[in-house]
């Protein structure tokens, strides 16, 4: 059988083009249809949760997880079936999650932050560092199977000292993925429930009768799950309020294609709204990739998403020169940077905005999505302008500590009386003052 070396159509913008930067941004934008219709479905899922605790849990459930429980605690995954998972799982499959394991503890344990204090004029200042104390985890489920998901959440909370971490995951026919179960043991989570939604968070957020309410909420989910969280924020603290995941390859001419290629599919195949860019000056280079693309979709099981997330959000920009691909790479802010070649322009030096920068051909993205070692969870949609992987910092919480010395309390109420009678504030100069 012949079959077609037509190039797939992804579409190209190029640099030189009129509104280059308007159509860069009309691509980018991701309008999520029917959003009002799912925050209306959240609140309602809120409201049942916090009115009625466990009944509204089991009720919904019921609905969403197609599963009954005769009381809540009967969802918490048993020590049995925790042996069970073990027991299906081959050995081998268990020692690799062991050692990515050990390379994202190493990782994390680089980020632990420490109490500090300076003296100053005979004064003690500082930083008390303490763990959050009850942290819940949200693990995909159903079809799915994430144990990577758990290793990412779970340990960072792990190595800050997060005393109790809870984790939710949806189950299909009432049971739980082995290996999901597998590495929340090994992370050491405390609880596991079974089931999953908006409703899984707001248990964790609210709390009911048999689920104490948690400090902190992370993890990823599909839109209604992001909602919820980002509802209850506030009420407890989250991670973030995730888009759809993206990556940006940079490339010069020199760049394999079938690495490029793959790459893309990488990314493509985790669900539609995925998106894989390719940003090069070198327009043989994105023909050779469309061509790839073409050929090799076609041995990919999971070739109906790729197709429709490389159509839809795939991107080639073509560009003049490495000024306009360090410009754009900030602009975009993407979750992954992929670099191949350049290697004397040290790009990673000049890219300020992204979630993780894999440099070289021997770095794909996927090495950092098990791994290698730092977070896969990263900002998306253009947030790692301001926003950063998640870490052991983000299981910890700074208190500031201040013991004035007698000296230094006189020098300091001068001062801090004068800016209080500057703001109006009459009692606070009062405070001041009368420590002189």
């Amino acid at each position: 059988m012949i079959h077609s070396k037509k190039p797939m159509k992804i579409k190209l913008l190029n640099t030189s083009q009129a509104n280059f930067n308007r159509r860069l941004n009309d691509h980018l934008s991701l309008k999520q249809e029917n959003f009002e219709s799912v925050e209306k479905t959240v609140d309602k899922i809120l409201k049942i949760i916090e009115d009625n605790g466990d009944s509204g849990l089991r009720l919904l459930i019921k609905k969403y997880d197609k599963t009954s429980y005769t009381k809540i605690s009967d969802s918490i995954v048993t020590k049995e079936e925790i042996s069970e998972a073990y027991s299906k799982t081959p050995k081998n499959i268990i020692v690799n999650l062991r050692k990515a394991m050990r390379n994202i503890k190493a990782f994390s344990k680089q980020q632990k932050l420490k109490s500090w204090s300076i003296r100053v004029k005979g004064s003690k200042l500082g930083e008390k560092v303490t763990p959050i104390n009850t942290v819940g985890i949200y693990v995909p489920g159903g079809k799915a199977s994430y144990p990577s998901t758990v290793l990412m959440n779970a340990i960072p909370a792990q190595v800050a000292g997060v005393k109790d971490i809870i984790m939710v995951c949806p189950p299909l026919a009432g049971k739980l993925n082995p290996l999901v179960l597998i590495a929340a043991d090994l992370c050491g989570v405390n609880k596991i429930y079974k089931f999953g939604g908006a409703h899984a968070i707001a248990a964790l957020a609210f709390g009911t009768e048999t689920i104490k309410p948690v400090d902190k909420i992370v993890g990823p989910g599909n839109i209604y799950v992001a909602t919820a969280k980002k509802k209850v924020y506030g009420r407890v603290g989250i991670d973030s309020f995730a888009g759809p995941s993206e990556v940006l390859i940079i490339a010069d001419q020199n760049a394999n294609p079938e690495l490029v290629t793959i790459d893309m599919f990488a990314q493509a195949e985790h669900d539609e709204l995925a998106q894989a860019i390719l940003l090069t000056s070198s327009k043989k280079l994105i023909n050779s990739v469309s061509l790839k693309i073409s050929s090799l979709i076609r041995n990919q099981p999971r070739k109906k998403i790729i197709d429709k997330s490389l159509s839809t959000r795939g991107l080639f920009i073509k560009v003049k020169n490495i000024k306009e691909i360090i410009s754009i790479a900030n602009r975009i802010a993407p979750e992954h940077l992929e670099i191949f070649g350049y290697e004397e322009m040290k790009l990673e030096t000049k890219i300020d905005n992204a979630g993780a920068i894999f440099i070289g051909k021997n770095s794909p993205e996927v090495f950092g999505d098990y791994c290698a070692g730092p977070n896969h969870v990263l900002p998306t949609s253009g947030s790692a302008k301001y926003a950063s992987p998640l870490g052991v910092y983000d299981f910890l919480k700074r208190t500031s500590l201040m013991k004035i010395s007698s000296s230094h309390s006189r020098e300091l109420s001068s001062t801090a009386s004068l800016l209080a009678d500057c703001e109006g504030l009459t009692a606070h100069s009062q405070s001041a003052k009368l420590r002189k």
